[in-house]
């Protein structure tokens, strides 16, 4: 574990090719143009949660997987390799790599949908950040379901041959931002004003970026027939 402002490819432990595809990568909108260039990670051979280095050899990542190669993008150029785990209700959480401009935080994110992407940085606080996830932050049935976000995690407590240079998942960075501190963004008496996503914004949230894979669409389709 390095606490150091500036990483090298040896305090990384990735090679001289692997980390120049971090170089590359010298501010925020480049780092985040990458992860939309990568294909979406479907999980369709299980769940994973794939380090830096698996990700920059499968060209592949979902959610926490993006937040964490962008955070070590964030740190080869001298920022700090922060990640904000924001919690929902009967849906899955989101992690996002975040970053400070002018004193306002912005955010790096990799996702298969509209909602839940990049935000400049012009968020005077966190939870203002975490707040502007929430119309967007919805599960199938169209409830919003976004209710905590986290202190910030800096992944230098965590050893870099954990997140960033294995080749297993790395399953402990999940379990670390469940442990840290959250706050909640909404309480009982904001959700009874809370409404559905209407017809149209659901026809929207079909749409993906990337196409999920058939098989996995037909697994959905005979578990969805199976609990009628």
């Amino acid at each position: 574990m390095t606490a150091k402002r500036f990483t090298r490819p040896s305090d990384l432990g990735l090679a001289p090719g692997e980390f120049a595809v971090l170089r590359r990568l010298d501010t925020p909108q480049k780092i985040q143009a990458y992860l939309l260039a990568l294909k979406q990670n479907f999980e369709h051979d299980g769940e994973s949660c794939r380090p830096v280095r698996e990700v920059i050899r499968t060209r592949r990542a979902h959610c926490i997987e993006g937040a964490m190669l962008a955070a070590a993008a964030l740190w080869a150029h001298g920022e700090p390799p922060l990640l904000l785990d924001m919690r929902a209700e009967h849906d899955f959480d989101h992690v996002v790599a975040i970053f400070k401009r002018n004193g306002c935080w912005g955010a790096i994110s990799k996702t298969n949908g509209i909602g839940l992407r990049w935000r400049d940085p012009v968020y005077r606080s966190l939870r203002e950040l975490a707040m502007s996830y929430f119309h967007e932050y919805y599960n199938g049935h169209a409830h919003k379901t976004l209710r905590e976000y986290s202190v910030p995690y800096d992944l230098r407590r965590m050893d870099t041959s954990i997140w960033v240079s294995g080749t297993k998942n790395c399953w402990v960075v999940g379990e670390k931002l469940d442990e840290i501190r959250h706050f909640k963004l909404v309480n009982g008496h904001h959700l009874r004003a809370v409404t559905r996503r209407d017809p149209f914004e659901r026809r929207i949230a079909v749409l993906g970026q990337y196409r999920k894979p058939r098989a996995l669409v037909e697994i959905a389709r005979l578990k969805k027939k199976r609990r009628k």
